[in-house]
């Protein structure tokens, strides 16, 4: 399968940097470049590429506008957002995040782990292992300004439930979830997609940004280094 990607960047040598990269790769291709926000969403809406790679300090409709237009818009609901960014702890990722994006990595990531990223992110999962996004939430939700979500479907979900939130917080995948709760994958699986369903969450980014604004888990209890 080919991942089709869109490249969104007000730097050119960047957006030149990363084509030459996948231009290079086997199983992907560059479907179309963007050197603000509009035009990101102007060449998703043209495109529909599995991924839109986001830069979120553009001039204009920054990164973190067109990621909410991307992840809100019907007819876009197949397209991803990884969020590239030069601060590890940027409260406009964790924005990203909310609003829907699939993760983050750093600008300086090696060109192997950008690659993983776009094969993970493609194959539905959320790239949540770093420990900087862990932090970043973290860290985010800790202020004392931080206000959380009031929504009576936190109230649905159960304990058991609760227990696999946590799991998913810490950047586990099904498979080690399963092991440690002694389950199987595909019961972790239902768990998950069952939680993600009762308080809404796009994929399993968002639904670690609205567990941790929810009260779910707390930077604490999501914590599984």
């Amino acid at each position: 399968m080919t991942i089709r990607v869109v490249l969104a960047d007000d730097q050119a040598l960047v957006r030149a940097g990363f084509r030459l990269l996948l231009d290079t790769e086997d199983g992907f291709e560059v479907a179309g470049e963007a050197s603000d926000g509009e035009q990101a969403v102007a060449q998703a809406i043209e495109h529909r590429p599995d991924i839109v790679v986001m830069d979120i300090r553009m001039p204009g409709t920054d990164g973190l506008e067109a990621t909410r237009r991307i992840t809100s818009h019907p007819e876009l609901a197949g397209v991803k957002v990884l969020v590239l960014t030069t601060f590890d702890v940027d409260e406009y990722v964790y924005e990203a995040l909310r609003a829907g994006a699939s993760g983050f990595l750093l600008k300086d990531t090696e060109p192997v782990e950008l690659l993983h990223a776009l094969r993970v992110v493609a194959a539905g999962e959320a790239l949540l292992a770093p420990t900087v996004t862990r932090r970043l939430i973290a860290e985010i939700v800790g202020r004392p300004e931080h206000r959380r979500i009031d929504t009576s479907a936190v109230r649905e979900v159960t304990e058991r439930e609760r227990e696999v939130l946590a799991l998913v917080a810490g950047g586990l995948s099904n498979d080690e979830i399963a092991a440690h709760l002694v389950i199987s994958t595909a019961t972790a699986r239902t768990h998950v997609s069952r939680i993600m369903t009762k308080i809404g969450a796009r994929d399993r980014a968002q639904l670690v940004v609205l567990a941790y604004e929810s009260g779910l888990v707390s930077p604490r209890r999501g914590s599984h280094e």
